[in-house]
Parts: structure tokens; C-alpha cells; sequence
């Protein structure tokens, strides 16, 4: 890694330093995999293995069984061997610079995940998409794995807190502070993403406040940051560092191959909020699935994979339209008709795909 002249602190989780304070969000299926993460991690950053989806890694090579070009249940969508292969591969890239999983609370076989992916050599397992009460349960063999929640609130994050100190004795080591301008599931209902009151610039300081009852642990701003003074307004206001999705969309290094090529093409005006089988609302560009459901022409919806436990084997996502597994599957290997893609409120800037390295330098250099 070529030293960069930058004012940015490193960032410390755990027992991991990471030279700058740049989180690369977890995005899948498939999108930030070996190549993202590794290069991201390589680069001086904190690289993020997705671990939802994993039997799609290279064309299904590590599922047992499909069934209509899918994985079939819970072992083979979130397939232990593919991530292994996954992290090798990125561990290629970024020899032992800290790596991390993020595993969605909202997931069937949660725990079985996360201990796959410590296995795997996960050095930090972050979670979102629900409130991990039991989260350390899954990793006390592998006591040097940080532990990194995702909350949208300072409610959130003393609840937690609380429940972790009286069952585990012991708190995150960092936490991500997520607003609802970020891509993907958010953590509040539809009609607070748009409230001033649920925006990160408001709820950041106030967890930064909860966090001085419970310790020292770092915050990581999260949620519609896109530029180095992004980086420098919300440390301003506390955090460690910032967790961003939606740049590295746009690089040449990201794993869902159609990415790129598809946010040159997108406008402000296609990025929404949609919902999803997962109980939580999303944010995604309209196009694909989004297409089909407004045409009425959309895929029959078969539970195959049987994700996510919020979906009821299905019931949700009839409710709403579509698989979430299949369609994400689908993004992952480019189908323009039916993938579904999601994308921060800023994900229309992307106006050059870069490499992971040149967007590093941007942010770190300013």
C-alpha cells in the first residue's frame, strides 16, 4: 500500500487497526465479495465480505442442490464453502490486513453464519437488518472476532448495550450508526426515513451521547456520505470513522458485474424506496423486478432458498411481488429484466467508474 499525506486517523476495532477510517458497507448478493473486499482492505480501508447469497459464487460451484436455477434452502443459499473460498480469495488480495463479514440479523441460520464466516477468518462480523441481542452467543470460540452492530437510533444502541452487558459481559467493539439515505433495508419505517429527526446528522450525535454510558467504543457514520467532506462534517459531529456503500458501486473492482455499468445510467429520479420481503423498507433503483411489478408481469414467486425469516417461507414476499433471494441472485448475474438493485440516495452521482484504489485516494487525500 503506497503512503498517503492525509489528516484522517486510523481507526481501531478491537484488536485491529485499520490505517484509514473508511468501512466499505456490506452489499450482496454478490456485490462486495473477494475482489471488493480484498481490495478495499488492501487499499488501507476495512473491506466487507457479504455473506448473504454465497451459492451463487461462481455459478452455483459450491451448491449441492438447485432447483429451478436456484440454491435450495438455507445450506446452499448461504453456502459455508463458497464464503471460505471467498475469503481465501480476497485474502490473496489483502494478505493479513483486517477483513470483515457482515451477516444480517434478519437471515435464517444467523448463528450457523456467523460461525462460518469466523471460521472462514473473518477478522469483525458486522450486523444489521434487525437488533442483535444474542449476537456474541455465536462467536465465543473465536474470541478475537470484533463485534460490530448496526443501529439507527440511541434507543437502539442502549438496548443492546443493556443486553449485552447482563448476558455476555461485554460490549461491541464498534458500532455503525446507520441513517435512511443509505441503499438497501433501513432501519426505521417508510415515513421516517424522510423525517429531519431520523436523518444521521441528527441521530449521530445522540447516539455519540449513548455511547459515553456504555464506554469507548468507535461509531461509524453510515447512511448517503459520498465525498471526503462528508467523512470530515460527521466526524466533526463524533464518529470514528464512516461506513459508505454506494461509491464502490461504481468501481471496477465490484463483484456484481452489472454495477457499473448500470449507475452510469441512473438518474436521482430512479432511486427509491420500495419494500421487501423482509419487513423493512429498501432502497433500490427502479428498474429490472421494479419494472415487471409495475408491467404486472412479474416472476410466480417460489420459496426456494427460504432466506429470510421475516418472509414467512414466502408469504411476504407474495405480499410484495417478488423473491428477494431470487432477484438479488439475479442482479448478481446480470439480469437487466429481473435483477433487483439496490443503491444509496447518492448512487445517481456516479458519473466514472474508477478503481478501488483512486476512489481511496479521493476520499483519504481529499
Amino acid at each position: 500500500m503506497k503512503e498517503r499525506h492525509t489528516t484522517l486517523p486510523s481507526l481501531k476495532i478491537g484488536k485491529y487497526t485499520i490505517p484509514f477510517p473508511i468501512v466499505q458497507g456490506g452489499m450482496g448478493v454478490g456485490i462486495s465479495w473477494d475482489n471488493l473486499a480484498g481490495n478495499v482492505s488492501k487499499e488501507g480501508g476495512l473491506g466487507i465480505v457479504s455473506t448473504v447469497g454465497t451459492g451463487y459464487y461462481r455459478a452455483f460451484e459450491f451448491v449441492e442442490k438447485l432447483v429451478a436455477s436456484r440454491p435450495l434452502e438455507v445450506a446452499n443459499f448461504y453456502s459455508k464453502q463458497a464464503l471460505h473460498e471467498i475469503f481465501r480469495k480476497a485474502r490473496e488480495i489483502c494478505g493479513n490486513a483486517p477483513l470483515a463479514a457482515n451477516v444480517l440479523y434478519a437471515i435464517n441460520d444467523y448463528g450457523r453464519v456467523v460461525r462460518d464466516a469466523c471460521e472462514a477468518g473473518a477478522n469483525m462480523i458486522v450486523t444489521g437488518a434487525g437488533l442483535p441481542t444474542n449476537m456474541p452467543e455465536f462467536t465465543s470460540n473465536f474470541p478475537d472476532v470484533a463485534l460490530v452492530p448496526i443501529v439507527s437510533s440511541a434507543k437502539a444502541l442502549r438496548i443492546l448495550c443493556k443486553r449485552w452487558e447482563g448476558r455476555y459481559k461485554r460490549m461491541p467493539d464498534a458500532v455503525v450508526v446507520e441513517g435512511p439515505l443509505s441503499g438497501g433495508h433501513q432501519g426505521v419505517p417508510y415515513e421516517d426515513c424522510f423525517k429531519p429527526e431520523y436523518q444521521l446528522e441528527r441521530v449521530l450525535p445522540e447516539v455519540v451521547e449513548e455511547a459515553k454510558n456504555w464506554g469507548s467504543m468507535p461509531l461509524l457514520a453510515a447512511g448517503g456520505i459520498w465525498d471526503r467532506k462528508d467523512i470530515d462534517r460527521f466526524m466533526a459531529l463524533g464518529a470514528a470513522g464512516v461506513q459508505m456503500g454506494t461509491r464502490f458501486l461504481g468501481t471496477h473492482e465490484c463483484d456484481a458485474k452489472r454495477y457499473p455499468e448500470l449507475m452510469l445510467k441512473v438518474r436521482e429520479e430512479d432511486i427509491k424506496l420500495v419494500k421487501s420481503p423482509v419487513g423493512y423498507p429498501a432502497r433500490a433503483v427502479m428498474t429490472g423486478i421494479m419494472d415487471r411489478l409495475q408491467e404486472g408481469n412479474a416472476p410466480k414467486v417460489r420459496c426456494i432458498s427460504n432466506c429470510v425469516a421475516p418472509c414467512k417461507r414466502g408469504e411476504e414476499a407474495k405480499a410484495v411481488g417478488y423473491c428477494i433471494a431470487d432477484r438479488l441472485g439475479d442482479g448478481y448475474l446480470g439480469s437487466a429484466q429481473e435483477g433487483l438493485y439496490f443503491t444509496g440516495s447518492n448512487g445517481y452521482k456516479i458519473d466514472k467508474i474508477v478503481s478501488v484504489k483512486e476512489l481511496m485516494d479521493e476520499l483519504v487525500q481529499g
